[in-house]
This record gives structure tokens, sequence and C-alpha cells, in this order.
């Protein structure tokens, strides 16, 4: 039997799946390491801890593996995207990386649109100009440490520098380098136009390859610490959306991938690259071979869930929260929420927005509200769905992944929702599971990624829309659209009252 890994760096911890010939994950391996918040707003890491936690992982890994090291063929991996590491000119890191959750650089941002313009952007990048993106943060940098900026010899992405400590090569790939803001994503090349604009040179950034591409083998020191074979295939892997969605079988115009985690991301497989979403929508390369994929981030999806557990649940396990809200009618007999907790990002990128319950009603119980939260989620991925159907894309299948997909009342809601066919996978493992299919398909296994997942990818349960939910769920929908501007104003003045 013949084997790859999966390696998906996360924010929180980094995730490595050892995977057969058919698909079966054999061992799993996480590790944790803490984040970095000087002041705030700020969100770093540092990168070293990445390199450690990865070594330990796969050390432990191998040591669960009962087979010969030399049929693990492959590695390849996931990773958050945006975040920045600067390299000097020996290669050695400078300072911690800016993830992308970082927030300073809401002054950059402003920058890049005043110098570029906002629809020269979006007609090169396809993207606007957003405080996760990674050219914000080098702007950053460059402005307030330039001691270090003066420095740095070449950018990196999180999973590239881990890749460049296991084979020494430096590279990137196209679905990471989408989210830069540096890169054409229909040309897929650096954009010469914006790195003149910003006195960038092209040495700057790395390298470009395919995500199936095999960049190297693993170094003699990382075989002896890991005790992996020399002969270990390395290949590029991919950003974690387009990883999350490869593992999904998100590899085919129609299919869309609906993942409910803390955030919540609604993403859309695109075989053409001239689609024009006005920047309403993430557009970015994909994992797979000149494809693409838009998306839409719901910033506190599973977190509002959390957040009223916590707050007026406490003691409650998710099952026992969720207990009865089946008995709950379409619209929480007139009760909607919305879930700007933090924010929102899809189809309003606004930081002031604040979440709200409308139409508290004095017989409402607990099982009212938390049906309110769910649909009010479903709601805030819904305004993403239908961009993307008002821009003419059918979305006829959705695969729903995350805690979203834990529940059958939930994802029953979903297809309501969506008024979409929701499928639930048997076996869920995300960005890591993409980051190996990636190996395998690099490893020559399969003729093409979608022929990867038919192997890889099985269905466990559907879920069809029910037309009278569906009609219901429309009106509410129209109500719920509502609810952001006739609060927005009275957000931004309570503003100075938060603490």
């Amino acid at each position: 039997m013949k084997y790859v890994i999966g390696i998906d760096l996360g924010t929180s911890a980094v995730k490595i799946l050892l995977v057969n010939h058919t698909g079966e994950v054999c061992v799993e391996v996480s590790k944790s390491y803490p984040l970095i918040q000087p002041k705030s707003g700020y969100s770093e890491q540092n990168p070293e801890e990445w390199v450690e936690k990865t070594l330990e992982g796969l050390s432990e890994l191998i040591q669960k593996f009962q087979g010969d090291i030399k049929d693990i063929e492959g590695i390849s991996f996931s990773g958050q995207m945006h975040g920045l590491v600067l390299l000097d000119q020996k290669h050695h890191v400078l300072r911690n990386a800016i993830l992308w959750n970082d927030t300073r650089t809401t002054k950059q941002c402003q920058e890049i649109y005043e110098t570029v313009g906002k629809q020269r952007l979006l007609e090169i990048t396809k993207n606007p100009a957003l405080e996760g993106f990674t050219l914000p943060k080098i702007l950053w940098v460059k402005e307030n440490e330039p001691d270090t900026f003066a420095k740095a010899h070449v950018f990196m992405l999180p999973k590239d520098y881990l890749r460049y400590r296991m084979t020494g090569k430096i590279h990137t790939e196209y679905s990471d380098a989408a989210g830069t803001l540096l890169l054409s994503v229909s040309k897929r090349e650096w954009s010469s136009e914006l790195l003149d604009m910003f006195n960038l040179s092209p040495s700057f950034c790395p390298p470009i390859v395919e995500s199936h591409e095999c960049v190297g083998l693993i170094s003699d020191e990382w075989a002896r610490l890991t005790g992996l074979s020399r002969s270990t295939k390395v290949f590029a892997g991919g950003a974690d959306n387009a990883c999350g969605a490869i593992g999904a079988g998100i590899l085919s115009d129609g299919k869309t991938l609906c993942s409910i985690g803390t955030s919540g991301v609604v993403l859309s497989y695109e075989s053409r690259n001239d689609q024009d979403f006005e920047g309403k929508v993430h557009y970015f390369n994909h994992g797979e071979e000149n494809s693409f994929y838009t998306m839409g981030v719901t910033l506190a999806a599973g977190y509002s869930l959390s957040w009223f557990k916590k707050t007026f649940a406490v003691e409650e396990g998710f099952e026992e929260l969720l207990h009865g809200v089946e008995e709950i009618p379409v619209g929480s007999n007139g009760l909607l929420f919305t879930p700007y907790l933090v924010g929102e990002r899809t189809p309003h990128a606004d930081s002031f927005i604040r979440g709200s319950f409308i139409g508290i009603d004095a017989s409402h119980e607990s099982k009212h509200f938390v049906r309110s939260v769910l649909e009010g989620i479903t709601f805030s991925l819904n305004e993403s769905i239908e961009i993307f159907k008002n821009n003419g894309k059918i979305i006829d299948t959705i695969v729903s992944i995350g805690g979203g997909a834990k529940n059958d009342v939930w994802l029953q809601l979903q297809a309501d929702i969506f008024n979409a066919k929701i499928v639930k996978l048997t076996s869920e493992q995300g960005p890591g599971m993409g980051a190996a299919m990636l190996a395998a398909y690099g490893c020559g296994w399969f003729p093409s990624l979608k022929a990867c997942s038919e192997v890889f990818i099985e269905t466990a349960k559907t879920y069809l829309p029910n037309n009278e939910n569906v009609e219901a769920y429309k009106n509410l929908f129209v109500l719920y659209k509502k609810i952001y501007s006739q609060t927005k104003m009275l957000n931004e003045q309570l503003y100075e009252f938060r603490r």
C-alpha cells in the first residue's frame, strides 16, 4: 500500500494526515502553537513554531506508522492565507509573521486605493484591498519598520516557508499568491504594474509553480529528524480554502462549498478567468491548474453560536443547546438575528457593524433564539450565494462541512435557505485532505484531481429543499437584508461607547 501526507498549517495548529491509496486516513496528528498579540488588532506568530511543531507531528506520525517508510511517497501542504514572512538575503526570518487576521493595516489599504485606484486594483487582482491581505502588511513594515524592510530579500507565505525549511527551495503557488494583492489573477503572474507602483522588485516575490508540482525532496536533516525516507517527494500545495475545496470535491462548475467554522465560507468553482463580481466576493486561483474559485465570507458564523452558548448556556453542550430547534417554525416566531458580532466581510466589508436580534417577544424561549442564530448565520452565507446567482452562476449542489454539517436540522435549514441540494460527506478532513489529494495527484496515482476525488470523497447523506420552507425563507431573507442598512448608522454612533 502506498501513502501520502497532507499537512494543514492552520492559525492555531498544524494538522497532519497520513492517507492511503483509497483515501483512508490511517494516522492523524495535531500540534498546537500560540498566537502573539502584542497590541489590539495585532496577530502574529513565530514561524519557527510552525517548523518545530511540524517536525514533532511528523515524527509522531512515523512512530505510529506500521508500514515501510519508503511507501510514503509524497507530502503536500495547505496553509493559512495572506500571512507575511520576510526573509533576509541568507533566508533568515526577519520578524514574526503577520497573520491573515491582523487588522493594523487600514491606513495602508487606503494608500493602495489612492495609488492604484479601486477599479484598476479589481481589474488586476480581482479583489479589494482588505487588511487581511499581504500587500498591506508589506507596506506597513516598509513604513513602520524601515530597518527591517531594508534587509528584506524575499517575502513568503506561511506554508511556503514551512516547505522551504523542509526542502531548501523557495516557491509559492497560484492559490496562495492570489491572496497577496500582487498577483494578476487572470494572467497568473506577478503584476509588474503593481510592483512598480510600490517600488518592489520582482525578485522580492517567490517563483510561482502549480499546486501539484514537485518542488524537491525532503532534506537529509528532515529525514533524520522525522524518520521519513530521503526519497519522499514534496509538492507545492495550496491555500487553505483552495485545499478545503479540493478535499470536498469542488472541482467542476455548479459545485459549491459551504464551510461553517469560526468564520463561514461559501466557495464556488470557476472555470473562467473573466467573471466580474465587482469585488463583492473574493476571486482566487484554485489549486487545480487553470481554474478559479469565488468566495464569500461571514466573519462570525460558528462563532455566533459559540458566543450564544458561552453567554447564555455555558453549562450546556452543543447537542443539548440545539435540542428542540426542529420544533420551532421557520422564522423562529418572528425573531431575526444578524451575525455581525465582529463586523462583516461579505457583502458588507464593515468593521463597525454589530449583531442584532430583531423582533424579540416575551413568548420567545431559548430554543427560538438558538434557531434564529442558525437562520441568521445561514442568511448571511446566502448573501454570498445570491451574488453568485445574480452573476449567472448555477448553484445546484452545495457540500456542507464544518460545524454546520454536524446537525441534521441545520443541514436541512441550509437546503431550504440556499434552495439547493446539500451534501454531507462520509469523512470530512477539510484542507488536510485537499493537500493529501494534491500529493496523490502529483505522485501520479490519478490522471486528475477529479479522478482522485471520485475515490477519496464519499457522500454520506443529501438534503433536498422543502418547497414550502423555501418560499417562507425567501420572504424572511428580504427582511434580513434590510437590517444592515437600518442599523448601520446606529452602530457607527454606538462605536464611541464600546470598551
